[in-house]
C-alpha cells in the first residue's frame, strides 16, 4: 500500500503494548502481550516486536471508542492472524513512518507491518514478505478542483506523507511545491483548510476521509501506480519464509479477502 521513500532512522517510538516474555529484538518488560493464541502445553511462544505507524486508517489507527487507546485496523488483524498460524506473540511499537526502516536496521523491531510498499531502494536495507494487499494512489482535493493527470498539479502546492511512495510521486510533478508531513491526518488537514491544493494518498485511505468530509473529493488518475503492501524484516530474518507461508495460506483459504472486506468495504 502506502508509503515509500528513503527512510531515516531515529527511533521516536512509543511502546503501546509490551510482552509478557520476550524473544524478539530487544523484547522484554512487564506489560501485557498484544496477542496471545493458545499453544501446545509446555511449548513457549516467542514474543516479537512489531513496529507500525498508526496514522493510516483503515490499515492501522488508534481507536479510543471503548475508553482505551488501542491500535486496530486491517494490518493489525493480518498480524494477529499470522501470529496465530505461526504461534508467536507480539508487542506493538508506534512510531513515525520514516523511522520504521531504521528500527529494523537497529534490530529494535522484528517486523514492520504498516502498508509499506517494497521498492528497490528499501530492499537494499531490509527484506520483504510477498505482497499481501494491492491498492492505488489517488489525488485528494477540495470539491470543485478536478484533477485528471498529475500534470494538472504542475506548480501547485501538494501534500504527501514523509517517506512515502506518494511523496515520491509528488516530487515527480514539475514545479511542485511539496509539503511533506509525518502523518496522514495532517496531510488531509492541509487540503481541508486550503493550505495546499491537493494531496496524494492511497485510495482506501482517501475513501474514509471523503466519507466524513463532503467538501473533499477523490480524483482517480488513469495509469497512476498501484502500491503493493508487504511486511518488512531485518536483513536475513528467518521469519520471512514463515510469514510467506502464512500469507499464502491466508490467500488460498480466503482469510485475507475477508479481512480486506471487513476494513475496506465500510
Amino acid at each position: 500500500m502506502k508509503r515509500m521513500g528513503w527512510l531515516t532512522s531515529g527511533l521516536a517510538a512509543m511502546v503501546l503494548t509490551a510482552a509478557l516474555a520476550g524473544c524478539g529484538a530487544g523484547a522484554g518488560g512487564n506489560n501485557t502481550a498484544a496477542t496471545g493464541n493458545n499453544t501446545t502445553a509446555g511449548a513457549a511462544e516467542p514474543t516479537l516486536i512489531m513496529a507500525t505507524s498508526a496514522d493510516y486508517k483503515p490499515y492501522e489507527f488508534h481507536d479510543t471508542s471503548g475508553g482505551q487507546d488501542k491500535i486496530v485496523g486491517f494490518d493489525i488483524d493480518v498480524a494477529n492472524a499470522i501470529a496465530q498460524k505461526l504461534h508467536f506473540k507480539f508487542t506493538i511499537e508506534d512510531m513515525d513512518f520514516d523511522s520504521l526502516i531504521g528500527a529494523l536496521q537497529a534490530h529494535r523491531a522484528d517486523f514492520v507491518i504498516a502498508g509499506m510498499t517494497p521498492t528497490p531502494e528499501r530492499e537494499k536495507s531490509v527484506d520483504f514478505s510477498e505482497i499481501y494487499y494491492q491498492a492505488t494512489n489517488v489525488v485528494l482535493t477540495r470539491k470543485g478542483f478536478t484533477v485528471t493527470s498529475l500534470n494538472d498539479l504542475k506548480g501547485k502546492k501538494v501534500a504527501a506523507q514523509l517517506g512515502s511512495v506518494q511523496e515520491d510521486a509528488a516530487k515527480s510533478i514539475p514545479g511542485v511545491q511539496l509539503e511533506s508531513l509525518t502523518t496522514i491526518p495532517n496531510v488531509v488537514q492541509e487540503v481541508v483548510t486550503g493550505r495546499v491544493d491537493a494531496a496524494i494518498i492511497e485510495d482506501t485511505v482517501a475513501t474514509g476521509y471523503v466519507k466524513n468530509n463532503p467538501n473533499l473529493q477523490i480524483n482517480r488518475i488513469p495509469g497512476i501506480k498501484s502500491n503493493g503492501s508487504a511486511i518488512a524484516f531485518p536483513k536475513g530474518s528467518p521469519w520471512v519464509s514463515k510469514f510467506n507461508a502464512a500469507i499464502d495460506e491466508m490467500k488460498k483459504d480466503g482469510e485475507l479477502q475477508k479481512l480486506a472486506e471487513k476494513w475496506f468495504s465500510q
